[in-house]
């Protein structure tokens, strides 16, 4: 197998049907000449959300609200925990590429990282109000240099990682907020792996993403066009440490399908690189399905529809606890067991 980044992107350029004999290869079902014209192969249109693990409910909305400005635009539960938060923070109207979604389990073990696991979460500002957030952060490190963009690193209130990373107007110029010093949306996810030409192999042959780059054996992967949560890094840790799920921990992250029909399709080029996968997954606000990839980090693809608007109006999103039909019944007992948080208006 590949050690070093140049030669996984040597594997991950290469021809499809002419691969390195013995390097991992993801055999799609899909096929461009087996495509009806005006068809085309499922492809990501980027990250949809990021769902992490915390502690104490309060101090991650404050973090959320309070110091990176997001709208605290959902309350809901964990729909496989009903007894837990699940809270859902993102642009005023939840958009996907926004949303940062968080469990708050009361006096969970922290953490540990290691392979398996994305392990940075980075949010997409505009380059010229760095210095602004570095001082209301309070982010005391020196900001680094990756990719030609200027990084701001800092742990939220439990530990996760979170980067500030500033993109020049060009490059946000779809955003409503890129003209203020507000964040945009994701810039991209870091995900830490053992043997990275495996997920490197399905993050281009399934999900459409492109190896653009190796720095400080960090690799990048990218997709066309423009729009936030676009790209993806791969990074080996020296010690292959297994990750441990735990507050500061994230659970998974979601890549973005336009609908059941393309996340059908997607679940079809999954299970046909021998891939498990989850039967699809009734969230109300998305429909989702679930697998490990190679490297053993914990995917979701969740669909854009039906959205954060489907049970409150815009106006008031985020302000009372939303229940899934199905949990209605328990809505006392549910409200009783949730710890009280509140918001600043």
């Amino acid at each position: 197998m590949p050690d070093s980044p140049a030669e996984i992107a040597a594997i991950v350029t290469c021809e499809s049907r002419d691969r390195t004999p013995g390097t991992y290869a993801v055999e799609t079902r899909w096929d461009p000449e087996d495509l009806l014209p005006g068809e085309e192969m499922p492809r990501t249109t980027g990250i949809h959300h990021v769902t992490s693990i915390a502690g104490s409910a309060q101090g991650n909305v404050d973090f959320y609200t309070g110091d990176l400005g997001l709208r605290l635009v959902k309350r809901t539960v964990n729909f496989d925990d009903p007894g837990t938060w699940h809270l859902y923070y993102g642009d005023r109207s939840g958009s996907p590429g926004t949303l940062i979604t968080f469990f708050p389990w009361q006096g969970v073990q922290g953490g540990r990282r290691g392979v398996g696991e994305t392990v940075a979460t980075a949010y997409s500002v505009p380059v010229s109000s760095l210095e602004g957030w570095a001082v209301s952060l309070g982010v005391e490190r020196e900001p680094t240099d990756r990719f030609g963009e200027t990084v701001l690193s800092l742990r939220d209130t439990e530990g996760s990682s979170i980067e500030i990373i500033g993109e020049h107007p060009s490059l946000a110029e779809d955003s409503p907020s890129a003209a203020d010093s507000k964040i945009r949306g994701f810039h991209s996810v870091t995900l830490a792996v053992a043997q990275p030409e495996a997920t490197a192999r399905l993050l281009s042959d399934i999900f459409g993403f492109e190896l653009t780059g190796e720095e400080d054996g960090r690799l990048r992967f990218q997709l066309a066009g423009s729009g936030p949560g676009r790209i993806v890094d791969l990074v080996r840790p020296e010690e292959a440490v297994a990750a441990r799920l735990g507050s500061g921990s994230v659970h998974h992250v979601a890549f973005r399908a336009r609908d059941e029909e393309e996340q059908a399709a997607f679940r079809e080029e999954i299970l046909g690189a021998g891939i498990d996968v989850t039967p699809v997954q009734d969230r109300q606000y998305f429909r989702s399905i679930y697998f490990r990839e190679p490297g053993g980090v914990l995917i979701e693809i969740a669909t854009d529809p039906p959205g954060m608007l489907i049970d409150e109006p815009l106006e008031t999103l985020g302000t009372e606890l939303r229940l899934p039909p199905w949990y209605e019944s328990a809505r006392e007992k549910i409200e009783a067991a949730l710890p009280p948080i509140e918001t600043t208006a």
